[in-house]
């Protein structure tokens, strides 16, 4: 079972979470049929973003971490909650790559250039957005660069998928250690260093380690003290009564030239591609709704 673990070390002076996902992202693999290299990107957010939705604390609010860029694959868009449910697709799913210079696959590649932008929908007039630039494309440093600049939070990110050679995930998971106010130097120094002789997130849950495992090997030695441990899900919460009120809101005049077409239609959600069919009748219901 996917889940992720909250914790605090070093008397409260660290604050971290640490996470499994291979159920989800091996769903999303085949939801949307995505490419080894696409699977490994858009993985790698959804492990992110479960972990940060869970950092929110209404139970309606929402985050949204969206990548942009120049690369084969063009982006990323992921949706969370902070009850650990989670949600996402790549804009081009079925991008091929040759594996980067250390043999891995190419996210950054297939990323290339770019934005990163966090959006955090709390229930203000207005949602927080932060927005920074793309340092590498892979994800975890981008999410660490985030952190340090648009929300001045020292913060260590790891995420890993590994896949199997019939290219369905291995291991998928990662980690987000983040220093709060007050941290002493020793603190900080001595993290740094534990994190600089760390293995690979996906080498460690290849070995069998759990979440609380890894946030052991990495803080282990500074009071390490889990406060929560919660399920998360791949969750898509489109049905057939939200896109209807998204086809009225597109307006009378498109609705009526599919109406003209004589055939139905099928609209596919972009986030677990479910498709939904409309036949002219539900779409002259649909009319008489936008009209009205």
């Amino acid at each position: 079972m996917d889940y992720m673990i909250r914790a605090t070390a070093a008397d409260g002076q660290i604050l971290a979470f640490a996470a499994s996902t291979r159920g989800l992202a091996e769903y999303a693999r085949q939801a949307h049929n995505t490419s080894p290299v696409a699977t490994a990107a858009l993985g790698r957010l959804l492990t992110a973003g479960a972990m940060m939705g869970t950092m929110m604390k209404g139970e309606d609010d929402l985050l949204t971490i969206r990548i942009e860029g120049d690369g084969p694959i063009r982006g990323l868009t992921v949706t969370a909650d902070s009850r650990g449910r989670v949600k996402g697709y790549a804009f081009e799913p079925s991008v091929m790559l040759p594996p980067n210079a250390e043999g891995k696959l190419d996210v950054g590649g297939a990323l290339g250039n770019g934005v990163l932008s966090v959006i955090k929908d709390i229930g203000l007039k207005e949602p927080y957005v932060g927005q920074t630039e793309l340092i590498s494309g892979e994800i975890a440093e981008d999410l660490t660069y985030y952190y340090a600049t648009s929300e001045q939070t020292p913060s260590a990110v790891a995420l890993g998928v590994l896949m199997n050679r019939e290219n369905t995930v291995r291991q998928a998971g990662g980690f987000i250690i983040q220093l709060l106010p007050g941290a002493s130097e020793e603190i900080i120094e001595g993290l740094e260093k534990k994190l600089a002789g760390m293995r690979p997130v996906t080498a460690l849950l290849d070995a069998g380690y759990t979440p609380e495992q890894i946030l052991e090997e990495t803080l282990g030695g500074y009071g390490l003290e889990v406060s929560e441990r919660a399920p998360l899900a791949f969750y898509c919460n489109c049905d057939k009564a939200r896109v209807e009120k998204a086809l009225v809101s597109i307006g009378k005049k498109e609705l009526d030239e599919m109406i003209r077409e004589g055939k139905s239609i099928e609209v596919n959600c972009h986030f677990c591609s479910r498709n939904y069919e409309f036949s002219v009748e539900e779409l002259k219901t649909l009319y008489e709704k936008a009209v009205r």
